[in-house]
């Protein structure tokens, strides 16, 4: 039982012994820094069932606290807060109990329920770019805190591989590419094929903007260039099966993949399946034919199928065209319905898609839910804002794309440059120097997209992310680059009796408290599916544990017991912040 159960329990005998009244709960707050206590209770709210002074209500319950729970040492009443002071002793037992525990604050899985999580999903026509990156990181980070929640959990993606926008790629690469290959341009698989695609926008706007000059409306002209006619019928001969057409596509889409999963790897995400558009995009329409029979969709006098959303506070959604064919919306409910039949134990998915499509997802988890299926009621859109930098925005189609691989190079290089301008490398062999590189730099661009709710927009300022002070990736790496230092330094047995009794120094006391609430935290985290409170716990764990290096003499202790005490406390703080890190996908250097 934790402790705020206990003090509720207690507060709870407390009024029924003085009042004889039940209390149906407790409200506790940490706190305030400018009195003395460490966790209190909010006396206002108990006035409702007891009706008293609140200083005399609040010295009734310190008074029946103190005497009957050896945890509270002695409060105070500041008017309707009741501070109380945690004995010393309650947080050495805590750290006695936890100093051994590896995966301190995960929760090992016990349930059969599964949760998939599905992110990325790109087009296979260009990389990844910047808004990709942040799509990849809060999804992977957000399975991660799921499993150490004690969730069992599928990571997948459905990658988008059919369509006009992969046919522009294929046709411009048929027309101008002279049998260029990843190999024989030296470019990476997805590089090549976007150039391709930034090819076939360069001559249909040349071909739109001729038409326009010979006098033709700027919308036919936009609809009938010669180039865009030339890739619809190319997508009409994938539809239709033609083997050359199929057999390029394979090809070109291979060159992707490759492309992709060498900025998977780089990126530090990996996935337990895959789902491609091109198997997946005639799903749906025999769920749309039952639903008719339902009642749950409609016909219109054109054929079309709809359902409507009116009552619901939405409007009306086609399901499927009048000639039959499907939409995105029938391929996500066929989707959905295929990954809970392909993995049975599935009761739940969270899709981590950007906030432009926040209406497409409320109509999708309502359709699921009306047409019965249980685990409908635990979808979950993990919606995101976009990603800007100080240039601006980015256009994939003109090739001013911020490539998510050029990025990732960009941030090794900028943590380069700072780390050599500190000094602090000596003794680095250039691997050891590059490994360190990469590490600083991708932990930057994780945890400065990480910190910020998802929910935000974000301009990424990669110069500002590689800082190595402030609420910075760098700056938690070097703590704990410190805190492994004072551990080689520490040249005597560091284990020692559980039974050690001493008073522990205010700062000790503030860092086993925020230790004390990591568990919580990661449970927090998977609830509101934000790594962001994991991110900001981490900074505030190694803001006080860098105010407890400055105020505290660790391997300078006379006393031994408090000396290994302190060391021992470190090596916890320094395996949260590598637990933590470890749920936002960011490795943390031995030495730094």
């Amino acid at each position: 039982m934790s402790l705020q159960d206990q003090l509720t329990q207690k507060v709870k005998e407390a009024v029924k012994q003085l009042h004889q009244i039940d209390l149906p709960s407790v409200e506790f707050q940490p706190t305030r820094k400018d009195f003395e206590g460490d966790i209190t209770v909010v006396v206002f709210p108990l006035l409702r069932f007891v009706k008293q002074n609140p200083v005399e209500l609040g010295n009734q319950i310190g008074a029946f606290l103190q005497e009957h729970m050896d945890e509270v040492a002695k409060f105070n009443v500041v008017k309707g807060f009741l501070n109380l002071v945690i004995a010393d002793g309650y947080y050495l037992n805590f750290f006695n109990e936890i100093r051994d525990e590896v995966d301190f604050g995960y929760v090992k899985s016990t349930s059969q329920d599964a949760v998939m999580v599905e992110y990325s999903s790109p087009n296979t026509n260009k990389p990844l770019h910047l808004g990709h990156i942040r799509n990849n990181l809060l999804g992977y980070s957000v399975a991660e805190i799921l499993k150490a929640s004690g969730k069992k959990v599928y990571k997948t993606q459905i990658i988008n591989d059919r369509g006009i926008h992969i046919c522009k790629s294929m046709l411009a690469w048929q027309k101008f590419g002279n049998g260029e290959t990843p190999v024989s341009s030296e470019l990476k698989g997805d590089h090549l094929v976007g150039k391709y695609y930034v090819a076939f926008d360069k001559v249909y706007k040349e071909e739109v903007s001729q038409m326009i000059a010979d006098g033709m409306e700027r919308e036919k002209a936009e609809k009938e260039a010669p180039i865009l006619l030339e890739a619809q019928e190319m997508l009409r001969k994938w539809e239709a099966g033609d083997d050359e057409v199929v057999a390029l596509w394979k090809k070109m889409n291979g060159w992707v993949y490759d492309g992709f999963e060498t900025t998977y790897k780089n990126l530090g995400v990996d996935f337990d399946t895959l789902y491609y558009e091109s198997d997946t995009y005639l799903l749906g329409r025999d769920v749309v034919k039952d639903g008719l029979e339902k009642g749950v969709f409609f016909k219109k006098e054109d054929g079309s199928v709809w359902i409507d959303l009116t009552e619901d506070g939405l409007d009306e959604k086609i399901v499927l065209r009048s000639d039959g064919t499907a939409v995105y919306m029938t391929q996500d409910i066929g989707t959905a319905i295929q990954r809970a039949t392909d993995f049975p134990d599935i009761n739940g998915m969270v899709y981590t898609v950007g906030n432009e499509q926040d209406y497409h997802f409320k109509v999708l988890f309502l359709i699921l839910k009306k047409l019965g299926y249980s685990w409908a009621e635990r979808l979950y859109h993990l919606s995101y804002g976009m990603v800007d930098l100080p240039s601006g925005k980015m256009k994939s189609r003109e090739g001013t794309v911020v490539d998510a691989d050029d990025l990732i190079k960009n941030m090794e290089d900028t943590a380069a440059e700072i780390s050599q301008e500190l000094g602090k490398l000596e003794g680095y062999s250039e691997e050891e120097k590059q490994c360190l590189y990469r590490t600083i730099g991708l932990g930057a661009l994780k945890y400065y997209i990480l910190k910020v709710d998802p929910k935000k927009r974000i301009l990424f300022n990669p110069e500002e992310s590689v800082d190595f002070q402030g609420n910075t990736g760098p700056f938690i790496q070097y703590t704990y680059a410190r805190i492994q230092s004072i551990l080689r330094k520490a040249d005597f047995d560091t284990l020692t009796a559980p039974d050690m009794i001493f008073d522990l120094h205010e700062k000790e006391k503030e860092l086993l408290k925020l230790i004390q609430l990591f568990p919580e935290t990661v449970q927090l985290a998977a609830e509101n599916y934000s790594p962001a409170l994991i991110a900001n716990y981490t900074y505030d764990l190694v803001k006080e544990f860098n105010s407890f290096y400055q105020q505290v003499s660790i391997l300078g202790e006379p006393n031994t017991d408090k000396k290994v005490f302190r060391v021992q406390l470190s090596k916890k703080v320094g395996e949260v912040i590598r637990s933590a890190f470890k749920l936002l996908g960011i490795d943390v250097p031995e030495r730094m």
